[in-house]
Order: structure tokens, then C-alpha cells, then sequence
């Protein structure tokens, strides 16, 4: 039977806060709580205990992950004022590329950015001489600094529960806090420490899948793969899902299936599909100086929450086969907020951060449905030829509505739901384009094409390059990653320069609210790189964090102020001013 907490416990000024773990998971809560409490004027203390240094090369920095930040989390870190430093982004992945038995298929992305960033979640593999801030786990632990966090370097020893709070035992010494917080990963004796303050708390189900980084010169990386990740549909036993990753030096390769073994790897490598990628010349097995087998989540946690506690990312619930970032992002975003603004007691978290693990549950139940139906196509040649076919068809033509590159791009990248990519498959139109794809004789070829390598997410527009136009509609927001632009209002044959902004502001937003035209053009000053925001993604983040409105309107009001006031000087000057 459930033990559930009778009373509201509450944080307040002075509360203190232990992280256990400072992967993605545990710097995600910690940035978002501390953002939330300074909202809300009040003041806690945050510890991050992380064992790992993350700045270190090779096992001992690693977090074994194929290190993929999906376009919607890029997004919507950046409405949130994350921009992902171009040192740390590898390589920018701007197309998906399908690979069968019976050919390739090029997916490219539906925008004209590059915003899918490779990434080490460590300083990188054996062999690698990059430096620290390479790493995107040490430059999210660098963000929590920033806001006010203190890293303990040390492995938790215990947990214990004493009346007014949780005792977590390290090394160094033994500390009480108000409330503990666990993004420990899948590591089985982590995991039971938790299950002795937590004791509803059941362990997720796991398997193995694998992981090596291929060590490979720059400029071949660039011929061979370009700017898009290989992902491969191929039968071989216990793969679910292959793919390989360029990033700057290396290519990863992951593979996600059922307890992935090495005769699995090796017959993976075999493949004249992954052969053909590399230098003829090129011995695989022998150029991959770091690999190893990490579990993954496949089943979410039990009740893992309690009084004073709760589990994040892998340790609670992650997206299946995809996304483990984003799903980090959800699930520690989740908790800092239901810790915040609703209670650290076992009943608040049940009803404000529970049902956020439980929607990731579910839309991995069809996620299982969906992969089902992969394997199935992925054992029939005759299936596997029209679904290329049916790509290619989409990707030539210029009036196609990407119905199956769209389900299929969103599928890979992680940036949709289960739910909504299967809801999307089963349209009768897609259905019926596949059909004809099948039983079709056509022949259709799409070329690899080779991309310019970029580090940046965005767009790079050039000195004076127009990113919009007044006058013309829009219906996205723009976040500026590096560079500056100029808003100019044009009246009369005449320019007004109104506000001149810089990394991490936004602009456009109007056009996510009215159905009307642009009120100013935009300008680029200098070399700037431009991230649009979908309206899907910002309303998302409006409906998970109501504050980004407040900040929204804070900064349009800002403006607003200051529009008026250099339009009162120009009028000073002599100038004169009528709308028109």
C-alpha cells in the first residue's frame, strides 16, 4: 500500500537543496529552481554533487551518450535565454539520411537552419585534445555556477531520512538538507540508495545499446557524411535503430536495440551500408579508441517521488530510443517547477510533477507500437523499397507536403511526440502515398549532397542582409545566437533606426499574435546568426512556464518605452514622424 505525505512541506528562504548528479537531469533542475525561486524573491541554496569531471578526455569525463541536442529543445532553450556556445556544438546537423539495403534517401530539414547540434556530453573520447568548455555537460554545470550553485566533486556514499530532512552522506562530510533531488542515471547502486528514503520508489527497466566514437580526420568527416547523421534501417538482429553522428574530429556511432552484444556491433559494421560511408582503407574496428555498452531506459521508474525527494531524467522517465537530453530537460524542468511553486511533500509532487513522468510513459507505449512496425518493415525489402521510394518522391518534388520526411525527420530527431508522429502516419494520405510507392515500378535517385560544415545553430546572415522585411506577415519569433541586428522603422522614403539588439534577444514576436504584417524591418549588423522559433514550440514553452510571458511583455514594454522616447528626440531635432 502507498505511503503518502499527509502534510504540505513547502520551500522557503533558506531552503537548502542536493543535487545528486550533475548530468543534464540535475543541472536542468538546478538552472529552472533557482530561476523560478528568484521570481518569486526568495532565496535557497542549491548543491550539485557530481563525481565525474566532465572537462576531463576519455571513461572518466564521459556521460555515454551519442550526444544529440534536438531542434525543439534548441528552441526552447533559447526562448529561456540558453544559447549553446558554438565552441561547445561539434558539428550542426542540418538533414537526416535514410539508409537501407536498396539505397539512401536524403531527409532535409523542414527550415533552412542549422538547428540540431552534435555535441560531447564529456570533453570527448581517448585521443582527443579539446578543451574543457567543449564539453556541454560542464558548460550546463558552468550555467548553474553562474546562477549561484555550488559543485561538490565527490560520489554520495548514503542517504538517510531524519525528521526535518534528508541526510546525504559523501566523503568529504555529512550534510542535512531540505530536500534531495536524484539524476543519478541507471547505475543499479545508485539507484537502491535512493530506494531507502524513497521505499514506493521502483527501478526502470533497462537494456544495453551501444556506443563508439570513430576516429576520423576533418576534412574526411566533412566528404563522407557532411552536415547530416546517417540513420540506418538495415535487419540485423537486436538493432532497433542505428545511427552515425559527424561531429568535428569523430563519428558516433550508436546502436539501440535489445542487449546489444559485440557479434551484434561487428556484424553492424559489416554491412555494406555503414562499409560505404568510409574510406575504402579504412579498418573500423580499429578506429574506435573509446566504446562501450550503457544501459537505457526502456521502462519509467515507479512512484519515484517521496517526501523531500524525487528522481529526474533516466532515473525516473526518459524517452524511448531517442532524446535522452530532452527528456532530461522535461523531467528536471518539471520537478524544479512542482518543488517551487507547489511543495516537496510526496502528495504535491504526485499531482504537479507525477503526471509529467506518466505522459512520457505513455507516448513511450506508442513509441513500442511504432518500433514494432519499424522492425516488421525492416525485415521486408519489398516495404523498405516503397518507403524510399516515397521519400525521394517527397524530397524531388517542390509541391510535396513531406508527409512521410516530416514523420520520419521528427522521429529521428526526437522533436515530436510519439503520439503526434503516429497520429501523423496514419493519415489516409500518407497511407495512400506509401501504397502507391510499393506497388509503383518508378525509380527514383537522390544524390548525396554535400553541406558547408557549421558549428553555429541558425542562420548566418550577412552585413546588412534583411532577416525581415516590414510589411511582409510572419508567424515565428527570431532569437539572435551571436552578432547584433538593427530594427529600422521605414516611413516615408525615410529610415528610423528604433533599437539595436544583441545576443539572446528576440524579435518578430508580434507575428506569434496577430495575423498581420511586419511593423519594422530587421537588419543584420556585422555577421549575426538568426534562430527562428516555431509558434508550436514557444506556446509550449508559454503553457509549461507562464513566466516567459511576463518576460515576453517585460521586454516588449522595455521597448515600447524606448521607442517612444527616440521618437520624441527625432522630433526634437526637427524631424517629424506620421504613421501612416
Amino acid at each position: 500500500m502507498k505511503r503518502e505525505s499527509r502534510n504540505r512541506i513547502e520551500l522557503a528562504d533558506g531552503s537548502s537543496i542536493a543535487v545528486i548528479g550533475g548530468g543534464p537531469a540535475g543541472s536542468f533542475f538546478t538552472y529552472y529552481a533557482l530561476g523560478f525561486a528568484e521570481r518569486l524573491g526568495m532565496s535557497i541554496s542549491i548543491d550539485i554533487y557530481e563525481a565525474k569531471d566532465f572537462g576531463k578526455i576519455g571513461s572518466s569525463g564521459c556521460n555515454h551518450c551519442g550526444g544529440i541536442v534536438s531542434e525543439s529543445l534548441v528552441q526552447k532553450l533559447s526562448v529561456d535565454g540558453i544559447l549553446i556556445p558554438r565552441e561547445v556544438i561539434q558539428r550542426s546537423i542540418n538533414s537526416y539520411t535514410l539508409h537501407i539495403e536498396q539505397g539512401k534517401a536524403i531527409i532535409q530539414t523542414p527550415s533552412q537552419e542549422h538547428r540540431i547540434a552534435s555535441v560531447f556530453r564529456g570533453c570527448g573520447p581517448r585521443g582527443c585534445t579539446r578543451q574543457p568548455e567543449r564539453s556541454f555537460d560542464n558548460y550546463l554545470l558552468g550555467l548553474c555556477q553562474k546562477k549561484g550553485a555550488n559543485i561538490i566533486r565527490g560520489k554520495v556514499s548514503g542517504l538517510e531520512r531524519e525528521e526535518q530532512g534528508i541526510l546525504v552522506k559523501s566523503k568529504k562530510d555529512t550534510k542535512e538538507y531540505d530536500f534531495v533531488v536524484g539524476g543519478v542515471g541507471l547505475g543499479k547502486k545508485s539507484l537502491n540508495m535512493f530506494k531507502a528514503i524513497c521505499p514506493d520508489f521502483d527501478l526502470p527497466k533497462v537494456t544495453r545499446a551501444y556506443i563508439s566514437e570513430i576516429s576520423m580526420k576533418k576534412e574526411e568527416i566533412g566528404s563522407h557524411f557532411g552536415d547530416s547523421m546517417h540513420v540506418f534501417l538495415l535487419d540485423v538482429p537486436n538493432v532497433t535503430f542505428g545511427a552515425l553522428i559527424p561531429k568535428e574530429n569523430f563519428v558516433t556511432l550508436v546502436l539501440l536495440g535489445k542487449d546489444i552484444k559485440q557479434e551484434t556491433v561487428d556484424r553492424f559494421l559489416e554491412t555494406d551500408e555503414v562499409k560505404n560511408l568510409f574510406p575504402e582503407s579504412m579498418v573500423l574496428k580499429d578506429s574506435c579508441p573509446c566504446k562501450c555498452f550503457p544501459l537505457i531506459n526502456i521502462r519509467e521508474a515507479v512512484s519515484p517521488y517521496a517526501d523531500r525527494v524525487v528522481m529526474i531524467g533516466d532515473s525516473a522517465s526518459s524517452k524511448l530510443y531517442k532524446n535522452g537530453i530532452g527528456a532530461a530537460y522535461i523531467s528536471g524542468r518539471a520537478a524544479a517547477k512542482a518543488a517551487v511553486f507547489n511543495g516537496i511533500d510526496a502528495r504535491s509532487l504526485k499531482s504537479v510533477y507525477a503526471p509529467v513522468c506518466r505522459d512520457l510513459a505513455l507516448d513511450n507505449r506508442v513509441g513500442k507500437l511504432i518500433f514494432f512496425v519499424t522492425k516488421f518493415i525492416q525485415k521486408n525489402s519489398f516495404l523498405k523499397k516503397g518507403l524510399l521510394r516515397t521519400v525521394i518522391k517527397e524530397q524531388n518534388s517542390h509541391n510535396s507536403k513531406f508527409l512521410m520526411s516530416s514523420a520520419l525527420w521528427d522521429t529521428f530527431t526526437g522533436s515530436e511526440g510519439y503520439r503526434n508522429i503516429f497520429k501523423r502516419f496514419m493519415s489516409p494520405s500518407l497511407i495512400f502515398n506509401y501504397l502507391r510507392s510499393i506497388f509503383s515500378s518508378a525509380v527514383f535517385s537522390k544524390e548525396m549532397q554535400q553541406h558547408t560544415s557549421s558549428n553555429g545553430i541558425g542562420h548566418l546572415y550577412r552585413n546588412g542582409e534583411v532577416i525581415i522585411e516590414q510589411g511582409t506577415l510572419g508567424d515565428c519569433l527570431y532569437v539572435i545566437q551571436e552578432g547584433k541586428v538593427e530594427v529600422i522603422l521605414e516611413n516615408n522614403d525615410e529610415e528610423v533606426k528604433v533599437a539595436e539588439l544583441g545576443k539572446s534577444e528576440f524579435f518578430g514576436e508580434m507575428g506569434l499574435f496577430e495575423s498581420d504584417v511586419r511593423s519594422c524591418t530587421v537588419r543584420a549588423l556585422g555577421e549575426a546568426t538568426v534562430l527562428t522559433i516555431d509558434k508550436k514550440n514557444f506556446y509550449e514553452s508559454i503553457q509549461n512556464d507562464a513566466s516567459l510571458a511576463y518576460r515576453l511583455l517585460e521586454k516588449m514594454s522595455h521597448r515600447l518605452r524606448e521607442a517612444n522616447l527616440k521618437l520624441s528626440n527625432y522630433q526634437e531635432d526637427g524631424y517629424s514622424y506620421q504613421k501612416s
